[in-house]
């Protein structure tokens, strides 16, 4: 029982997003999780910064929060209806 994880269990980590270190304090059970965003996020920043090697770290990160930023609003958002008429096919 003593290698069990509580679920509020609360331990720092330091990440590096774009080069620069975080000191967070999170969830014991996040752990695995931020370590996975953070090389997520990186990865999608130096694929910016590859596509468009005029930009600089702060444009590249910023292009690359806007991409999650995006992808959360069409999960968490209702399909829009299509208007009536495009929703009529010919039989």
């Amino acid at each position: 029982m003593a290698n069990e994880q509580q679920p509020n269990h609360i331990i720092q980590v330091t990440i590096l997003i774009a080069g620069r270190p975080y000191l967070l304090k999170i969830n014991a059970a996040d752990e695995a999780l931020i370590h996975r965003l953070e090389k997520e996020l990186n990865d999608k920043t130096a694929a910016f910064r590859a596509a468009q090697p005029s930009r600089d770290t702060q444009d590249c990160l910023a292009l690359a929060l806007l991409t999650y930023a995006v992808d959360l609003y069409r999960a968490t958002r209702p399909p829009i209806p299509e208007p009536a008429s495009q929703q009529l096919q010919p039989a």
